[in-house]
């Protein structure tokens, strides 16, 4: 009994010490691509990743780590060693949301090859440290038919990422459906709010004013950060404690 005490004490004192320097918690890292990214603000930016906004959703924002960058495929990902960044900064108990497709649909023919064999890397790694990995389906785009209906642009890669979420019993946020639903809330001429429909003289980064169907302006990464929260709710994650 007195050995067991003992063990139980210096196991306390193990795990206190491994917190020490952690009080605010986990970290949750981000992996993904544009639409997830931080983007920079000075000069003036419309364009905000909804990674960039999900800080202030946490008691803590600091405890959220944004790897994400623009234009990255998982591929692209790997071999610019941004992956192993996440992983050089895991320490157990952090957690992982990893979300690509939008250039992957450009590079890979279809979703069922490379693009599933990297995410199954992804899960296998952060558990190794450890830590806690969550898949997530890629944004929908904002793109309607000529009558009005929002059309699915991502093909079969929602599923692809769903089937590696089920295979390896990952957490997943359904952010394709979700996002999609918030599109066809606003509407063909209202989800122009969520997007980047820039008039000229606005912004100095883009003096003649653009269209974007794919980002956000700050209102869209705002509402799809939102969405995520939403989702590490329904899952009852242990990561919603440190919600505000």
């Amino acid at each position: 009994m007195k050995t067991l005490v003992s063990f139980l004490v210096l196991a306390t004192f193990v795990a206190s010490a491994a917190m020490a320097g952690r009080a605010s918690g986990p970290r949750l890292h981000l992996a993904g691509d544009s639409t997830m990214a931080d983007k920079p603000t000075d000069p003036p930016n419309p364009e905000h990743g909804w990674g960039q906004l999900l800080p202030k959703f946490f008691k803590d924002p600091s405890m959220v780590i944004n790897y994400a960058a623009n234009g990255r495929s998982t591929r692209s990902f790997i071999s610019e060693g941004r992956w192993q960044k996440i992983l050089d900064a895991l320490e157990p108990g952090d957690w992982v949301i990893i979300q690509f497709a939008h250039n992957d649909e450009k590079i890979f023919p279809n979703a069922r090859g490379e693009f599933q064999d990297n995410l199954r890397r992804f899960v296998a790694e952060v558990r190794a440290k450890r830590a806690n990995p969550i898949l997530a389906t890629p944004c929908a785009r904002r793109s309607w038919d000529e009558n009005g209906k929002l059309v699915d642009t991502h093909g079969d890669y929602p599923d692809a990422v769903r089937a590696v979420a089920a295979e390896t019993k990952v957490p997943l946020l359904e952010m394709t459906r979700l996002t999609s639903v918030l599109e066809e809330s606003h509407g063909p001429e209202g989800s122009k709010r969520l997007h980047l429909w820039i008039g000229a003289g606005i912004y100095a980064r883009q003096p003649e004013g653009y269209s974007d169907n794919t980002h956000y302006s700050d209102y869209g990464a705002e509402r799809v950060a939102g969405l995520a929260v939403q989702e590490i709710i329904r899952l009852q994650l242990p990561l919603a404690d440190w919600l505000r």
